[in-house]
């Protein structure tokens, strides 16, 4: 079973509005289908019937319901309704442009496979009930209202805030999971933060400690993994980012030794120029002046 961090690494959070409306009806029924993506429904007037996988449940006014992708459902208001809802991705899928609210009688999505939703409740540590309760239910109807009300206006900019708000309230919902907590530390699935982290800090004195608090692992395990994942130890890693930095800044800008010291994050000139040598066998000023002379030719 996958947990919520191993999806992420490939489906990055990124909530998509498919489709919206109040869904202002007399008795209806929408015949049996499966779902691709989410359907969250709350029921603002009348009694709505919801099957899942052949099992029936009835929900009242100020109920909320969520349905997720692969379900079997059907739905039913034996009276008047009005039933605002929301068709939305959470993750992020290729294509996703492509997916759909199915229709009547569609239960074999064999052929659309590719575009189905990760399921949350297939995902280790998470269940959603689909008759859930927000701790706030007002706040979270009123964001759930003014979401479907921004998307309808078909405007860009509204469409762009209507997503924000979904995001919203998936956000809510997962905070109310007890079950969902993370583990203190835990083994990062992916070190693809490396190069933008390191680099964000790359004038800062990093130690291993300040690595592995980013990475919630120890010390001793941050090395290992990361030399598993990269081939070398986080210091060598650093330091060759260090000085390809300073190779790039000696060559193109006209700071001076000492500047480009520091930037790189040098404790002083004389560290700098040790380690440069080390790594490419002559002193910065003499990087330099080759750098100017093939420049010159």
């Amino acid at each position: 079973m996958e947990t919520f961090q191993e999806v992420v690494q490939n489906h990055p959070l990124l909530p998509y509005i498919r489709e919206a409306g109040y869904a202002v009806r007399e008795p209806w029924i929408s015949p049996e289908r499966r779902l691709l993506d989410y359907l969250m429904i709350y029921i603002q007037e009348g009694n709505l019937m919801v099957n899942v996988d052949n099992v029936e449940h009835t929900f009242k006014e100020g109920e909320f319901c969520l349905l997720q992708p692969n379900d079997l459902l059907t739905l039913e208001g034996k009276t008047k309704t009005i039933t605002p809802f929301l068709h939305f991705d959470i993750f992020y899928k290729n294509n996703r442009e492509l997916s759909f609210p199915t229709r009547s009688g569609q239960t074999d999505l064999t052929m659309y496979a590719h575009l189905m939703q990760p399921r949350l409740n297939e995902l280790a540590g998470i269940h959603v009930p689909f008759r859930f309760v927000p701790q706030r239910p007002v706040a979270f109807k009123e964001k759930m209202m003014k979401s479907i009300g921004l998307w309808l206006e078909a405007d860009l900019l509204n469409q762009l805030e209507a997503n924000q708000i979904i995001a919203d309230l998936i956000l809510d919902l997962l905070k109310e999971m007890e079950s969902f907590q993370l583990p203190k530390y835990q083994k990062p699935q992916s070190l693809n933060w490396i190069t933008s982290y390191f680099s964000f800090h790359l004038a800062d004195p990093l130690s291993l400690k300040d690595m592995a608090l980013r990475a919630q692992l120890s010390p001793s395990r941050f090395s290992a993994v990361f030399k598993q994942y990269f081939g070398t130890s986080p210091h060598q890693y650093l330091l060759h980012l260090r000085i390809t930095h300073a190779e790039e800044l000696l060559h193109n800008s006209s700071f001076t030794t000492d500047e480009i010291a520091s930037y790189c994050g040098f404790a002083n000139i004389h560290h700098f120029s040790k380690a440069f040598k080390k790594v490419t066998g002559e002193s910065p000023g003499s990087f330099r002046k080759q750098q100017t002379a093939s420049i010159s030719l």
